[in-house]
């Protein structure tokens, strides 16, 4: 990722997954993405380290998953 904010909107999170914001919201609501709520409106941020963690798990998962569904 380049550098930028240390904090991204869900919004900002959907457009680099390239994903829907509810998507998003569904991941910080189920706890796959960590994220804070901050000010008396409660918005959400997620912090950009966070996020490439998450694309890192996710990258893991589905070699798992692919290994997992090859037969040698």
């Amino acid at each position: 990722m380049t550098d930028g904010p240390r904090f991204l909107t869900l919004n900002d999170v959907a457009e680099v997954l390239n994903t829907s914001l509810a998507q998003v919201s569904a991941l910080v609501q189920r706890g796959e993405i960590r994220a804070l709520k901050i000010g008396g409106r409660g918005q959400w941020r997620i912090e950009r380290d966070e996020l490439e963690a998450f694309i890192q798990r996710m990258y893991a998962e589905t070699e798992a998953q692919i290994k997992g569904q090859t037969k040698t």
